[in-house]
């Protein structure tokens, strides 16, 4: 038996091998194999942690007064429409200009303060594409914002269906 299966065996069936001739093989493997059978009782140790020390038990009073507050509510609160809210107000379009205006100049300006020469001559051109990475995720997440909040007037305007 080799490490690699052991610990494969060990972790997959979340400690105990299924078969009893594997299950002897891998504790005569751990017996004699100090760095596995090391990484096994780490194992377990974990194990046992995240079992019993991981999560605190809840109180019990916080499932009864959970569940009073439930039974207390009105059955039409359930099927209700959402309240309407300020973030629920779309944004006006001058502002998505606004903001859109203020992320194409940023981008811009953004490196007037690096030596692209330096830069390239140390890190080759890699450097570069990062940057068109980062660019392009800005630039396409603001356009879906963008086109997704006003689908409706696109629609219209271009007169899609």
């Amino acid at each position: 038996m080799t490490c690699r299966f052991v610990l494969d065996t060990l972790l997959g069936s979340g400690g105990k091998p299924p078969n009893p001739f594997i299950r002897l093989a891998a504790a005569a493997h751990l017996f004699f194999c100090p760095r596995c059978g090391e990484r096994a009782a780490l194992f377990r140790e974990a194990r046992d942690l995240l079992g019993r020390d991981f999560f605190p038990p809840a109180p019990p009073c916080l499932e009864a007064a959970v569940m009073e507050r439930i039974a207390a509510e009105p059955a039409s609160a359930f099927n209700a429409p959402p309240e309407k809210s300020e973030f629920g107000q779309p944004v006006p379009f001058r502002s998505w200009v606004i903001t859109g205006c203020v992320i194409l100049i940023s981008l811009a300006t953004a490196f007037f303060g690096i030596d692209f020469i330096q830069v390239s001559a140390v890190s080759g051109s890699s450097f570069l594409i990062p940057v068109g990475i980062t660019i392009g995720v800005i630039i396409t997440g603001y356009g879906a914002l963008f086109i997704g909040s006003h689908l409706k007037e696109f629609s219209e305007r271009f007169g899609l269906r």
